[in-house]
């Protein structure tokens, strides 16, 4: 079911490719910049678009438990996103193959589905209280962020 507050699974995939999508522009651009000595903001790039790529595996498990997709679509999705550029035309493709239609299937109200197993209930959870399991997710992703930027760039630094 869906809220006025809450955005349908279709609008919340379709935000996060397009943030994906847009923060590998941004990526490039710095590398291209680094590379011809104009400036390095690569770390600032590369930290706002590991943001958006953790936020956007996450919208796309979700997006997945919801939609019911079959296991070879969610592991596209997220394998798409290490692919530059490829999130979007993956969502055009859910989106004309009816794999986003509806509403949040678990989200409490009339017509409500049971959640069943683990992941289901928290997802329900999750749309059942949602600004806290905003702020919960938030704090997730920014605590493996940090925790990833401990740990160094994915290539040493030469």
């Amino acid at each position: 079911m869906r809220t006025d507050s809450q955005p349908t699974p279709r609008a919340l995939f379709r935000i996060f490719a397009t943030a994906e999508m847009v923060t590998w522009a941004l990526l490039i651009i710095a590398l291209i910049l680094r590379g011809t000595g104009v400036t390095n903001i690569v770390p600032i790039a590369g930290g706002i678009h590991g943001f958006v790529f953790l936020s956007y595996c996450v919208v796309t498990v979700f997006t997945w438990v919801n939609q019911k997709w079959k296991a070879p679509v969610g592991i596209a999705g997220l394998l798409l996103s290490v692919i530059p550029f490829a999130t979007v035309p993956f969502e055009l493709y859910l989106d004309r193959r009816g794999l986003l239609t509806g509403g949040w299937r678990l989200a409490p109200g009339p017509g409500s589905e049971t959640p069943n197993g683990f992941i289901e209930k928290v997802q329900a959870w999750v749309l059942a209280k949602p600004v806290l399991a905003a702020v919960l997710l938030l704090a997730f992703v920014t605590a493996l962020f940090i925790v990833l930027l401990l740990a160094g760039p994915p290539i040493p630094k030469s």
